[in-house]
C-alpha cells in the first residue's frame, strides 16, 4: 500500500523554529500543509487502481482543519483506503469526526478507550468505548460498552448485522402493513362512491397497529436473525450489506409498499366480487356491509401476518406466540364484542356467532384470500432467488444445504465483494478467516 506522509518535520520550518519567529512559522506551516495535500491528492488521482494510506500528525492536522483548507483534506482523506492521525488531541478528534459526518452526511461510528476519546465518542452518531486501564470516561460517554477489543468482531459483524436487519425489516414491515391496511379502506370508499359509510368498525380501525398486529413486528425488532453467528464470522463481507445499504433503500421501501398495494387491491377485490353477487349463508341473503367489512378485515388480519411469517429468518416460540396470537386474538375479540349490546358493538353484534361462523363460504373465502395474496411475494422471492441472489441469500442456502464447510463454496462467497476490500476492517476479519482456515 503506498501511503501519503504529511508533517512538519520539513528544513525550512525547522530552520524557522530555531529563530522563532511565530507568524513566519505558522505561514510556512500552512503552505507546507496545503502543499502536500494537494501532492498527495494528485498522487491517488494519477494512479486510481492503487489503494493508499495517509498519514498526519498533530501539528500538521492543526491547519488541515482550517476553514480554507478542510474541504481540500477531506476530499483526500475519502480517496485514501485507511487515514491514521497520530498524535493528535482530543479536540482535534472530535473536528475530524465532525468533519467526516458533516462532509459526508454519512453515519459514523467511534471506538475509544481513554479519556482522550471522550470528544470523539460524543460527536460520533455511535459511540463504542472500551473499559480498560485508562478508566471509564470512554465508557461513561459512549453509547455502546465492551470490555476488550477483541468483542469488536462480534459487535459489530454479528450483533451490527443483526440490528441493521431487524431494524430495516421492522420499518419496511409498517410501511407494508399499514400500506394494505389504509388501501383496502380506500379502495372500499370509492366502492360505495364515497358515502362515507365505514368498511370497518371503530375498534376494528382502532385496534389494528395496538393489538392485532403490534406483537408481530416486535418479535421481529428482538428476535430476527437471517444467518447464524457463526456464518456471521466466518463471511465477513455480510457486513458490506449494511455499509451499502441493501436493506433499506428506497427501492427496498418501495417494493414493500407496492407489496402492500398488491395485497391490498388481492384482498378487497376477491372479497367483494365472492360475496356480493351471491346468497351469502342458508336463509338466501346476500352478504351486508357489517359482514364484508368483517371478512375483509380477517383476510387481511391473516395476510399481513402470514407476510411476516414468510419474511423473517429465524422463527421462534415468542414469535410464532406473537404472530399466530393475534390472528387468535382477533377471533375471541370477534366473539367478546360481538356478544356485547348493540349500543356498545353497533356493526359487529353478532357478526360472528350469527354471520361469519355459519357461513362455509366466510371460510372459503378467507382461505383462498390469503393465498392469493401472497403469492405475488413467493414469485417475487423465487424469482431473487434464483436470478438475483442476495448475500445474506446465498448464506442461507448453503447453511440449509449443509456446504457451509465446503471449501469450494467458502471461497466462492469470500470472493464476492460489494466493493473492493483490499484494506479495512472487513478485509482484516476476512484475513483472519483465512488464516484460521489454512
Amino acid at each position: 500500500m503506498n501511503q501519503i506522509i504529511i508533517n512538519l518535520e520539513t528544513p525550512e520550518i525547522k530552520v524557522l523554529e530555531k529563530v522563532g519567529e511565530k507568524d513566519a512559522i505558522a505561514k510556512a506551516s500552512k503552505e507546507s500543509v496545503f502543499r502536500q495535500i494537494s501532492e498527495g491528492k494528485a498522487q491517488f488521482t494519477a494512479s486510481s487502481s492503487k489503494a493508499f494510506a495517509l498519514i498526519i500528525d498533530g501539528k500538521s492536522l492543526q491547519y488541515a482543519l482550517d476553514d480554507d483548507m478542510k474541504k481540500l483534506f477531506l476530499e483526500l482523506a475519502l480517496g485514501c483506503a485507511s487515514v491514521i492521525c497520530c498524535r493528535s488531541s482530543p479536540k482535534q478528534k472530535a473536528l475530524v469526526t465532525r468533519l467526516v459526518k458533516a462532509g459526508t452526511r454519512k453515519t459514523t461510528l467511534a471506538i475509544g478507550d481513554g479519556a482522550n476519546d471522550v470528544g470523539m465518542l460524543q460527536e460520533a452518531d455511535i459511540g463504542i468505548g472500551i473499559s480498560g486501564v485508562e478508566g471509564m470516561q470512554a465508557v461513561m460517554s459512549s453509547d455502546i460498552a465492551i470490555a476488550q477489543f477483541r468483542f469488536l468482531d462480534r459487535l459489530l459483524l454479528v450483533h451490527g448485522h443483526w440490528c441493521y436487519r431487524r431494524i430495516s425489516s421492522m420499518i419496511c414491515y409498517f410501511f407494508y402493513k399499514n400500506m394494505t391496511f389504509g388501501f383496502t379502506v380506500f379502495l372500499y370508499e370509492a366502492h360505495t362512491s364515497f358515502s362515507a359509510k365505514p368498511a370497518y368498525n371503530d375498534w376494528f380501525l382502532s385496534l389494528y397497529n395496538v393489538v392485532f398486529t403490534s406483537l408481530p413486528v416486535i418479535a421481529l425488532g428482538i428476535f430476527d436473525q437471517d444467518v447464524s453467528a457463526r456464518f456471521c464470522l466466518k463471511f465477513p463481507l455480510l457486513y458490506q450489506e449494511g455499509v451499502q445499504n441493501v436493506l433499506f433503500s428506497w427501492r427496498r421501501i418501495i417494493g414493500w409498499m407496492f407489496n402492500g398495494l398488491c395485497s391490498a387491491i388481492i384482498i378487497f377485490f376477491l372479497c367483494t366480487n365472492a360475496l356480493d353477487p351471491q346468497a351469502f349463508n342458508k336463509d338466501g341473503k346476500i352478504a351486508e356491509f357489517q359482514i364484508l367489512g368483517a371478512t375483509m378485515y380477517t383476510c387481511l388480519l391473516w395476510v399481513v401476518n402470514c407476510q411476516m411469517a414468510l419474511a423473517v429468518g429465524y422463527l421462534n416460540v415468542v414469535q410464532h406466540i406473537c404472530i399466530w396470537g393475534g390472528i387468535g386474538f382477533w377471533y375471541l375479540f370477534l366473539l367478546a364484542y360481538g356478544a356485547m349490546p348493540p349500543k356498545i358493538s353497533t356493526t359487529a353484534y353478532k357478526v360472528f356467532v350469527e354471520g361469519l361462523a355459519l357461513a362455509p363460504s366466510f371460510w372459503v373465502v378467507t382461505f383462498f384470500v390469503v393465498i392469493s395474496a401472497l403469492i405475488p411475494y413467493f414469485l417475487y422471492n423465487a424469482i431473487q432467488r434464483r436470478f438475483f441472489p442476495t448475500y445474506h441469500g446465498m448464506l442461507q442456502w448453503i447453511g440449509h444445504e449443509g456446504l457451509s464447510d465446503d471449501p469450494k463454496y467458502c471461497k466462492m462467497l469470500n470472493q464476492r465483494s460489494i466493493r473492493s476490500i483490499t484494506v479495512g476492517f472487513t478485509a482484516l476479519s476476512l484475513g483472519k478467516n483465512q488464516r484460521w482456515e489454512s
